[in-house]
This record gives structure tokens, sequence and C-alpha cells, in this order.
């Protein structure tokens, strides 16, 4: 008997016919860190945006037009439950943060007498992880004796491509960590790209086989850090509103087709607090 698909998942990504490699990933960052989503003429906002950075990249086979076509539906895709469904184009400067900026201390900083391997964090994470989760497979793989063995010391330093702080009348601010990907997730060549490549189970493939979940988690305890600073009453379970990969290949606009209530292109995880607590 024929499983059957989720409407809408068999129509092409917005971005099915532009490149793909890290120059196009690398120009698809900068225009997402140079526009102003909330511009009252998007479209021109980032046509301008697209047209500066080509003319800094490498020559590109792309236009600024067509680059600002495909990504503006990303722009106005719901970001799901863990953002009570508010777009991109709908968060104000003022709640969002581009390019954050860390560096924290891994074990003590230079005090290298504690010893922590990366073979600690599996287990952490079976710990922790319900079997529901998304991730759950994920702490296998960090059982590879050439990665279990990586001492974690020194210093950290990274960037988080935005921290977004999501609001409601009368509730705490909950903060989301958000990284943009431009992964092309779809089969060989010569097949088009579909949003259907994009499901939380596909995102979930590629987001483990890349080892993002570790990157993912390490921005949150960056952003826990922040927040045991700057957040008045700062409570992990109630401020730390989760991570959102956004896969922007994936992400058709508002009528985005949904799997199990969550829009394609946009993965969404929220670890549990007690997990990012005690990672840091």
């Amino acid at each position: 008997e024929a499983i059957p698909t989720e409407v809408g998942l068999d129509q092409q990504s917005p971005m099915h016919d532009l490149p793909s490699g890290v120059e196009f990933g690398t120009a698809v960052h900068a225009v997402f860190e140079r526009v102003d989503p909330t511009a009252a003429d998007l479209p021109a906002a980032l046509r301008q945006a697209c047209a500066l950075t080509l003319a800094q990249g490498p020559a590109a086979t792309m236009t600024a037009d067509a680059l600002a076509s495909a990504l503006l539906p990303a722009f106005r895709t719901p970001l799901g439950p863990l953002a009570d469904e508010q777009r991109l184009c709908d968060i104000s400067r003022g709640d969002r943060l581009a390019e954050l900026s860390f560096e924290y201390p891994l074990t003590g900083g230079d005090m290298t007498n504690a010893e922590v391997t990366l073979g600690m964090v599996g287990p952490l994470l079976r710990r922790h992880l319900a079997p529901s989760d998304p991730l759950t497979g994920y702490p296998d793989s960090l059982d590879d004796p050439a990665l279990s063995m990586q001492a974690l010391r020194g210093y950290l330093t990274g960037s988080i491509d935005a921290v977004l702080r999501i609001r409601r009348d009368d509730e705490p601010p909950r903060y989301l960590v958000v990284d943009y990907k431009t992964n092309w997730l779809g089969g060989f060549d010569g097949e088009v790209l579909k949003i259907g490549d994009y499901t939380p189970a596909r995102m979930a493939a590629a987001m483990m086989s890349a080892h993002y979940p570790l990157q993912a988690l390490l921005y949150a305890v960056a952003v826990h850090r922040m927040l045991r600073w700057r957040q008045p009453d700062y409570d992990p379970a109630v401020h730390l509103g989760g991570i959102l990969y956004l896969f922007v290949r994936g992400m058709a606009g508002p009528e985005t087709p949904r799997v199990d209530g969550v829009p394609c292109g946009v993965f969404s995880w929220r670890p549990p607090a007690s997990l990012v607590v005690e990672l840091s």
C-alpha cells in the first residue's frame, strides 16, 4: 500500500537551479547577515544585499535578481512551533543578534589538569535525550575512537549566525539559536531538488552525518552563558527556546508543506535545558 505523501512535497525547491558548494554557502550567509528582514520593501532590500554580496565574491554563475528571488521565500516561511510560527521577516532587529561571536574556556581554559574528552559527551546525550528525540541516534557517532579520545581544552571561539528572541504577551522571552544551511539534500545529478528532500527525517540524517548536533550544543552553551549575565531571573528551562537549523533550499514561503506540524526546511530541536547546563 502506497504511503500518501504530504501535499506539496514534490514541488521544486525555490533554489533548485542555483549552484551548490562552499562559495555559494558563503554568499548566502553574507546576504542573511546584510539584509534587514523587516524592511518595508523586502524584495528590494534583498536584491540590494545580493548585488553587494555578489560584487564582492568570485565571478558568480547567478544574477543578484535570481539569488534574491530564490531567497525571498526563506524569509517568509513560518519557523514552526519553537518560534511561535513567526517568520524571519516578522522578527525585529531588537530581537535578533546576527553573527554573535563567542569565546569560552574548555575545561578551565588554560588550566589543563582536568581532562575532558569528546567521548564523555555521548553518554551525557544518552542520559538526556528522549527516545522520541529526532537526534536520539547521534551519540552513537561520537563513539568513533578517532573522535572519542579528542581532548576538549583551551578556548572555543565561534560565531552563531543568529540568536532570535521570541516574545509573547506576559510570557518570559525565549531565545533560539539559528544556523543557516545551504546543504543540497536531493538525489542524484539530473534530479530536480524538491521540498520533500527537506523533511524532518531527511534533515535529521544530514544533521547527524555532519556532526551539526555537536555544533548546535556548543552554540547553545554560548547562549546559556551569555543569558546568565544578561537575562534577569534567568532560568534555562524557561529561556532556552531551542535550536533552528534553517536548510534554506527547503523553505518555500508561507505555504511550505509541513510534516508533523513542522515546516520543511526548518530543523527544530529543543534539547533539554538540563543537557545544555550539564554540558556547560
